[in-house]
């Protein structure tokens, strides 16, 4: 499918999971290279940039949790920047774009804005797909608030997966912004001896958003890795509580083992012919018993 939105003679194209006659089409009208035609037909598993005579072609992934269409952490988007064009190809569902273009149907942005100048497109394009993946980190954020909860609330045991589950999420966005940084950086150190200075100008603004989402990301990882410690400490501390109360157990209950087992025995024992003997039996027991636990609360075991 694909849908065209022009703004100050800037054309933006996005092509969402292209046949291969419409990509044909757009390869022919916009004048792309073999190569980069035949690269945008599949998804790409590393980022890249090249630098053509006319236009940028850049692949870039980005990371996905709770608005994902499918069981994958990201995913790929292709940009062709021409000097007056820029087209996005994508092999999923991605909510920014689609929010984007709608925006740009229904409150006509694009007809407002014919005063500005440079890739606008392309930069209000890039601050929707931050502003999706800060939504995306908001909703890992009040994940881990819950996490806390339910840490506080006892549940020490049942959130080690949880923890690990959502620090794993994490890495993942990590992993797939790190690319961000090389290529922006190239993308202004190059891009500007092809589509001008204004162009530079909306890649430093960028970079600024992306910095800032890094941090927002380093900032979880730390926080999920302290909580990660803070209940490993509460899980043991639990888990030593439970050991001790059963050694305590085992010092009371021992001495009462050995004393049915020597009055079991199939010899004759004291009191074996004694009416009362059962209960005289017993009751030294219990006397045992409690002199155990006295000993015990005196060593403050419980």
């Amino acid at each position: 499918m694909i849908q065209k939105h022009t703004w100050n003679k800037e054309t933006w194209v996005d092509i969402d999971r292209g046949t291969p006659e419409e990509l044909d089409a757009i390869v022919n009208e916009y004048d792309i290279d073999p190569f980069v035609a035949k690269e945008i037909g599949s998804p790409t598993p590393k980022s890249r940039i090249e630098f053509h005579k006319d236009y940028i072609y850049l692949i870039l992934h980005f990371p996905v949790f709770k608005h994902t269409h499918t069981k994958k952490l990201k995913q790929e988007i292709d940009f062709v920047i021409g000097k007056n064009f820029l087209l996005t190809i994508r092999y999923d569902t991605i909510d920014a774009l689609h929010k984007l273009s709608k925006e740009l149907e229904v409150e006509e942005i694009l007809s407002k804005n014919n005063d500005a100048s440079g890739h606008h497109v392309f930069g209000i394009l890039f601050r929707e797909l931050y502003s999706s993946i800060n939504e995306e980190l908001a909703y890992i954020e009040s994940w881990s608030e819950s996490i806390t909860d339910d840490i506080f609330n006892g549940q020490e045991k049942e959130m080690v997966f949880e923890i690990s589950e959502a620090i794993r999420t994490l890495l993942e966005f990590r992993k797939t912004t790190d690319s961000h940084k090389e290529i922006l950086e190239f993308l202004k150190d190059g891009g500007g001896h092809i589509l001008g200075q204004k162009f530079t100008e909306e890649i430093d603004a960028i970079l600024l958003e992306y910095h800032r989402l890094r941090d927002i990301i380093h900032a979880n990882i730390d926080i999920l890795r302290e909580l990660r410690e803070t209940n490993n400490s509460l899980l043991s501390t639990t888990q030593n509580e439970t050991i001790k109360t059963l050694t305590v157990l085992a010092f009371i209950t021992l001495p009462l083992t050995f004393i049915s087992g020597l009055f079991a025995m199939d010899v004759i024992t004291p009191f074996h012919d004694n009416l009362y003997g059962f209960y005289i039996i017993l009751g030294f027991m219990i006397f045992v018993a409690l002199c155990m636990y006295t000993i015990a609360r005196i060593k403050k075991w419980l």
